[in-house]
């Protein structure tokens, strides 16, 4: 079997989870490491017996790799996948794609020039109990949908800002949104409401929203509506999203998902992790060409994308937004 080199942009938590993956995959080398310093490319590079490096062209002039992870924050997507692009190497990106759906579109072009293999991080598809989500509703009359995210400020000031993060829908909420269009299809047109409640009082040089609902309308004529909020106090938490239908109901979050009809009710637990079935499914794709085990690349991504943003422009304006494919 051929040894894969992949190279790792990004040196924070996702990263880790990532490079924890991979080095206990057979047929692949961590090879390198980039961080936003040398020093935090060194120093997660050591851990794992790759090169270190703090730029990203000199790690790319330098190594020869055949495939990339990006995990950084929003506001540094754009540059980073231009020079992959431009090199024709494979890349699986963790999500969010942007803080808009500007700089992914023009990416996205570029992409499809390029015929270029991709994955985006939306982990939670590669659930087992998302997946059987996803068939039965496909088998039942879908009404309405109803979904959360709801927790805590993160600490990092770039998720706090504005033009760091796109906010708490965009950078986390869009897990819940992923998975409506996963199970049910594309959006149509949103309205949001978003506000300032608690957060700003608490904490300093914060400029995103705390609170925040969206009401989305699908093609096929499904209601749904997704809030979040990220005033709650640490280890108090609530997301999942709830499905309703003729025959019943299908609530899930990430641990399991509860089947609710007139004549009986039904958990389902998943033991899966998700983050490794992403990794399998991109690495596999790399070296049979078989992408079909992906299940969100850069294409799906920006339809994901494309909601989150128009209701922040929804948020902004006090106008309902349809998205523009």
């Amino acid at each position: 079997m051929q040894q894969l080199r992949i190279g790792m942009i990004g040196t924070g938590w996702f990263s880790q989870v990532h490079a924890d993956n991979l080095i206990v995959m057979e047929g692949l080398k961590l090879q390198a490491i980039c961080g936003s310093s040398i020093d935090k490319g060194k120093q997660m590079a050591k851990h794992y017996g790759a090169n270190g490096y703090g730029n990203v062209t000199e790690m790319l002039e330098a190594e020869q790799l055949d495939a990339v992870y990006i995990c950084v924050p929003p506001m540094v997507h754009g540059e980073i996948e231009e020079q992959l692009i431009e090199r024709g190497i494979p890349f699986l990106v963790e999500k969010p794609i942007a803080i808009n759906s500007e700089v992914p579109r023009q990416l996205l072009q570029k992409i499809k020039d390029k015929s270029l293999l991709t994955s985006v991080g939306y982990h939670l598809r590669y659930k087992e109990t998302v997946h059987q989500m996803k068939q039965l509703l496909s088998e039942q009359m879908v009404g309405m949908a109803v979904g959360q995210w709801m927790g805590s400020m993160p600490g990092v000031s770039w998720w706090r800002q504005q033009e760091g993060s796109g906010g708490q829908f965009i950078e986390q909420t869009t897990h819940i949104v992923d998975i409506l269009r996963y199970c049910l299809g594309e959006v149509e047109e949103v309205y949001a409401v978003y506000g300032n409640r608690v957060a700003h009082e608490q904490h300093e040089n914060v400029s995103v929203a705390d609170v925040g609902t969206v009401t989305l309308k699908l093609m096929n004529g499904v209601i749904a509506n997704i809030s979040n909020t990220c005033i709650l106090p640490g280890n108090v938490d609530q997301s999942g999203i709830t499905f309703y239908t003729n025959e019943g109901l299908l609530d899930w979050n990430n641990n399991r998902l509860n089947v609710v009809t007139s004549n009986i009710r039904t958990e389902y637990s998943d033991p899966t992790n998700p983050y490794v079935a992403e990794s399998e499914a991109f690495i596999h794709a790399i070296r049979t060409g078989d992408s079909s085990r992906i299940r969100s690349d850069y294409e799906d991504a920006f339809k994901t994308q494309l909601v989150t943003s128009a209701a922040l422009e929804s948020a902004n304006t006090g106008l309902p937004t349809k998205i523009q494919y």
